[in-house]
């Protein structure tokens, strides 16, 4: 009965819309209030969900992205983006996922793309005479591979719940981040051509070159942080701070966007947004020991394997729940709360844990523009002035092509599995 008012009060207030830590929290209250177990378990538990050291690098992933946006690397990331393909049939289109595919280097979390990415193309593309709708589509939808290409906040997470290495982690999601960008490139131009929708002049080869040399400090901070970590010149928490302050100077000096009066509105910006991840993080980590306590994960991996132990139908299994779940629930929640149970029925039939890890944040990505909660749809519908119905209706082709990558990552380990091969032997 506890179990079952514990799921009730939880699936009530998400779909009631509050925010899911708050929705985490009042779900494990109730649970705690009908067992009588002292709230005391609260602050211990959380504690234990957040006392790792490699949760450390996400504030300054954090701090290193906000201080970018501030810097006009979107502007410059998009121009760069627009120079490449703005000149092909539905070009803005292309450059969106194009301008989304770097600036995942430089953020790490598909909503600060969405709007960052979203706040100029999305306005620039309806006025070029794209359908809003479209445009906020192919917005959310592409931000998606913003936490597949490193760095990766999600990935972080999956460290840290498992002891999974994250320098493995961000050279796995190269490929795959590689693998949906060009996949949605092709859906845009296929809608392009069929819509004929517009394409820009194409620009000079000398005018590629500059915006290619006015960009290259802000692309540089993905290899910066991948050979940091990979060449063992830092850990992923020192790999943070370094891009942090590689973003200051860039912002200060080069870009010329920041000033030094912004820095401290950056802060906080970064604090607050630091405190509510490690808040959803320890609550997360409330729910996640509830549930171990009524062996729920074991009941969850007892059930799949039931249904079988091949290990494709295991995987297409688990890609439905993941789907399912990611359309819901905020990524590092599910994650918390699945990944170690869906892990442990992974690797029993015989699958990577760093392919894994893979596959579980892409299906939570793609949850990220799935109605009916994706957030980036939210974003991108607010930032578009359009209703949720209309984006949700044209991102349908974007995830059709999202879906096909996620089942050709998980039926094709090389595809994620090749980079961190070659690099960790």
């Amino acid at each position: 009965m506890e179990v079952i008012i514990l799921f009730a009060t939880f699936f009530i207030l998400l779909f009631v819309g509050l925010p899911i830590a708050i929705t985490l929290a009042l779900a494990s209250m109730s649970y705690l209030f009908l067992m009588d177990i002292p709230y005391t378990v609260i602050p211990q538990k959380m504690y234990a969900g957040m006392d790792s050291f490699v949760l450390l690098c996400v504030p300054g992933f954090i701090l290193a992205g906000n201080l970018m946006n501030r810097g006009n690397i979107t502007e410059q990331i998009i121009n760069l983006s627009n120079a490449m393909v703005g000149h092909i049939r539905g070009g803005l289109g292309l450059a969106n996922v194009a301008g989304s595919m770097l600036f995942g280097g430089v953020s790490g979390t598909a909503v600060a793309d969405t709007a960052s990415i979203g706040g100029v193309m999305i306005p620039g593309m309806s006025k070029a005479g794209y359908d809003t709708p479209f445009s906020a589509a192919i917005t959310a939808a592409s931000s998606t591979i913003g936490p597949i290409i490193p760095p990766s906040v999600p990935m972080i997470i999956v460290g840290t719940l498992t002891g999974i290495s994250v320098g493995q982690m961000f050279l796995a999601g190269a490929i795959p981040g590689l693998l949906l960008g060009f996949g949605m490139m092709i859906t845009v131009y296929i809608l392009a051509v069929k819509r004929h929708y517009p394409k820009e002049e194409k620009v000079t080869f000398k005018q590629l070159l500059i915006e290619m040399r006015k960009s290259s400090w802000a692309v540089s901070l993905t290899m910066l942080i991948l050979v940091g970590i990979i060449g063992g010149f830092f850990t992923p928490t020192e790999a943070s701070i370094v891009a942090a302050f590689y973003a200051l100077i860039i912002g200060l000096y080069i870009y010329r966007g920041l000033k030094w009066r912004d820095v401290p509105s950056v802060l906080v910006a970064t604090a607050v947004t630091s405190a509510s991840l490690l808040i959803l993080v320890g609550f997360a980590n409330v729910f996640g020991w509830i549930l171990t306590s009524e062996r729920i994960p074991q009941m969850i991996a007892s059930a799949i394997l039931n249904l079988s132990e091949n290990k494709y139908v295991v995987l297409l299994i688990i890609n439905l729940l993941l789907l399912l779940v990611g359309s819901f629930m905020e990524t590092i929640a599910a994650l918390i709360i699945l990944f170690p149970t869906l892990l442990g029925v992974a690797t029993s039939v015989g699958v990577n844990p760093v392919h894994f890890g893979i596959i579980a944040v892409l299906n939570l990505m793609i949850g990220l523009s799935t109605p009916p909660v994706g957030v980036c749809l939210f974003v991108a519908s607010s930032i578009g002035g359009v209703s949720m119905e209309k984006v949700a209706k044209a991102i349908v082709p974007f995830l059709i092509c999202n879906i096909i990558i996620l089942l050709i990552v998980t039926y094709v380990p090389a595809s994620a599995l090749w980079l961190p091969g070659m690099f960790y032997q």
